[in-house]
C-alpha cells in the first residue's frame, strides 16, 4: 500500500499555525499545548449544560425501569456516578482547571421512543473559567454506567450524541446549541 499526501486543506503551514492558534486557547505561539491563564478573568457565575443518549432493546428499557436489573438501581447508581465524575473532570482533561463547583445535578429519564435514556447533566460555579467540561464529563460518565450496569441484558446498547446543549457566564456570555 503507497502512503498518499494530505489534501491540501490538512497542510499545516506556518501561517495556518498562527491563524489557528489565535483561535485556540490551550495552543502557544510556537503550537505547543498549555493552561490556560485565568487570573485575570472575572468571577462570574457560570453555567453549562450537556445531554446525550443511551439507546437500548425496548425489553432492556423495561428491565431498568422496573428495577431489576442484576447490578440494581441503573439509573440511580449511573446520576452518581456523573456527579462524581464531574466533580473529577481536571484529572481526567489534561489542561481542564480544578474547579470549586457549586452545583451538579445529572437527570436520567426514560424515552421509549429511542427506546433507551436521556441523560441531562448540569454543572454550575462561581467562578473564572467555565464548565463546559464538567458538563460533558458527567453527561459522559453516566452513559457509560448505564451501559455497564446493563450490559449483562443488552452489549448492543448504543451511547451517542453526548454535547453541550447551552452555557452561560464569563466574557463570551450565553451560546444556546441551534438544532
Amino acid at each position: 500500500m503507497m502512503l498518499q499526501a494530505p489534501p491540501e486543506q490538512f497542510l499545516q503551514t506556518p501561517q495556518r499555525l498562527r491563524d489557528l492558534n489565535s483561535k485556540l486557547t490551550h495552543i502557544g505561539t510556537s503550537g505547543e499545548a498549555h493552561m490556560v491563564d485565568v487570573g485575570g478573568k472575572a468571577s462570574t457565575v457560570r453555567e453549562a449544560v450537556a445531554e446525550g443518549f443511551v439507546r437500548m432493546q425496548a425489553d432492556t428499557l423495561e428491565t431498568i425501569i422496573s428495577g431489576n436489573a442484576k447490578k440494581g438501581d441503573v439509573m440511580s447508581v449511573a446520576r452518581i456516578a456523573g456527579i462524581m465524575a464531574a466533580k473529577k473532570t481536571s484529572d481526567l482533561i489534561p489542561l481542564c482547571h480544578p474547579i470549586g463547583l457549586d452545583k451538579v445535578t445529572v437527570d436520567v429519564e426514560p424515552d421509549s421512543d429511542l427506546p433507551g435514556l436521556k441523560v441531562k447533566a448540569t454543572a454550575r460555579v462561581t467562578g473564572k473559567t467555565g464548565v463546559e467540561m464538567e458538563a460533558l464529563t458527567a453527561c459522559s460518565v453516566c452513559c457509560l454506567t448505564i451501559y455497564d450496569m446493563a450490559k449483562a441484558v443488552d452489549r448492543s446498547m448504543e451511547i451517542s450524541s453526548i454535547r453541550l446543549i447551552k452555557k452561560t457566564g464569563g466574557k463570551s456570555g450565553e451560546w444556546r446549541r441551534r438544532d
